[in-house]
């Protein structure tokens, strides 16, 4: 005997912070859910970075529908003008919101899913297709039915490769021991893995910016310990950012220190480095050899990025766009050609739907290899989605999103300011014509709707600037 797909609850995979949210605006319209979070307990990814302070405020990580459910339980909301670390976003927040009544009961730890498909049919059946439930299959074997799946998995178990060409260089697997992740612990628990040793950082985005602070902050402390950073652009400026001209004090602190280190040499910069091969020496360390240059090094960061990863889902009908892996109407809104974090304009379930009815990915997953990405994008993606769900389309496409002026500048900065950053004005007070982006045949849409943007003062202690653009 079939179920009917209304009566099935809707399967969120990722437990971090839009997932949760998700969860909780599901829990607010009293739609049955099923959590499913890999880890041991909420958040187990936003703690991985949970010694990096955030560069936005509280007033941006809390989701509203997660506010009200806690507030309603006694919750006590942090000082919105504070910069929260990973670790209190997921202890003072994330965690208290997975544990309400209303959530506890349907989230479910140490659920791999590793594929969704539809039940009894593959990708290429048609008939009866939006009538037929959603299939979860979890690593342990158990076979779940959804009415939808909102996919908040994330991009942090799949970093990009150091290979300048979007493939592992020569050698990158054998040398794969010198290799750390993104954002380690430089001051914490990796300490001894950096201390004393010649470190090559690899990236010109805010995770880069983050680890060559702490790895210049260690080398003043620990003799010896000196730091290189390598980047494929020709001018730093896009890290450096706005940074006095950012409306998020933290993040334009992030690029003002960092240019002072390397003005003072305290930081190697190499410009034009494109990684092509890495060989391990005699003497114990690793050469990253360029086209024109190489660089010998202990250790290597890996701060090159992320992808998302489509794999399990192979058998669903995804319209994704070509070069950024995010849905095909929603690239030309988050183009890193074309804008920043703060300057995307608001989008939801509209731009977020696939061919496959009931299928959503929402958060960093839902940008592809985009870097654009904000926390407070995310929970309105996640209230307008589950909204779709809920039938209310006049809700799901009322998108409102207030973000932050950025100082930021997109991937190929063609002014300088005379802050010394890569932006004259942010992208949001220059004209452009509608719709342009990257060449995916899609135009217009949401480029032509007003952005709000909102000044922040800068709260005392701004000047532990931390995080990506998850801030």
């Amino acid at each position: 005997m079939s179920t009917p797909l209304d009566d099935l609850p809707v399967v969120v995979i990722g437990g971090g912070p839009v997932g949760l949210a998700a969860a909780a605006h599901l829990a607010e319209r009293q739609i049955p859910f099923l959590l499913l979070e890999a880890g041991d307990a909420p958040a187990a990814t936003v703690r991985q970075w949970g010694h990096v302070r955030l560069f936005s405020p509280w007033r941006y990580n809390v989701d509203a529908a997660a506010r009200r459910l806690l507030v309603d339980a006694g919750w006590v909301e942090p000082d919105p003008d504070v910069l929260p670390t990973g670790a209190q976003l997921a202890d003072d927040y994330l965690r208290p919101l997975a544990d309400l009544p209303a959530l506890k009961p349907h989230i479910r730890y140490d659920a791999r899913v590793i594929a969704v498909t539809r039940l009894g049919m593959d990708r290429v059946r048609t008939a009866g297709r939006d009538t037929t439930p959603l299939l979860v299959r979890l690593a342990d074997g158990d076979d779940l039915l959804a009415r939808a799946v909102v996919d908040a998995s994330g991009t942090w178990t799949t970093p990009n490769d150091l290979g300048a060409s979007g493939i592992p260089a020569h050698g990158e697997a054998e040398a794969a021991g010198f290799v750390g992740h993104a954002l380690p612990d430089v001051l914490g628990a990796d300490r001894d893995r950096f201390a004393g040793k010649r470190t090559l950082v690899v990236g010109a985005g805010h995770s880069a910016a983050n680890t060559l602070l702490s790895l210049a902050e260690l080398a003043e402390q620990v003799p010896g310990t000196s730091v290189v950073w390598a980047i494929r652009s020709t001018s730093p400026a896009r890290t450096y950012g706005g940074e006095a001209a950012d409306a998020l004090p933290a993040r334009g602190a992030l690029g003002s220190r960092l240019r002072a280190h390397v003005e003072a040499g305290t930081i190697e910069l190499v410009t034009g480095f494109a990684v092509e091969r890495l060989e391990t020496t005699a003497a114990g360390q690793v050469r990253v050899s360029g086209a024109a240059a190489s660089i010998t090094a202990d250790r290597i960061v890996s701060a090159t990025g992320f992808r998302p990863d489509h794999t399990f889902v192979s058998e669903l009908r995804l319209d994704l766009d070509p070069v950024l892996g995010s849905t095909r109407a929603l690239a030309p809104l988050i183009d890193p050609n074309q804008h920043s974090c703060g300057t995307v304009p608001p989008h939801g379930a509209d731009e977020l739907a696939h061919p496959e009815p009931g299928f959503y990915s929402v958060g960093v997953k839902s940008y592809g290899r985009a870097p654009t990405f904000l926390l407070a994008t995310g929970y309105e993606q996640a209230r307008s989605v589950v909204a779709a769900v809920d039938g209310d389309w006049t809700a799901a496409r009322d998108v409102q999103l207030d973000l932050p002026e950025t100082g930021v500048c997109n991937s190929n900065p063609v002014t300088v300011s005379e802050s010394g950053g890569c932006c004259g004005p942010t992208a949001a007070a220059t004209a452009e014509p509608a719709g342009r982006g990257l060449a995916t045949g899609v135009s217009g849409g949401l480029l032509r709707a007003p952005l709000t943007l909102i000044p922040v003062a800068e709260p005392e202690g701004a000047s532990q600037a931390g995080g990506g653009c998850c801030g």
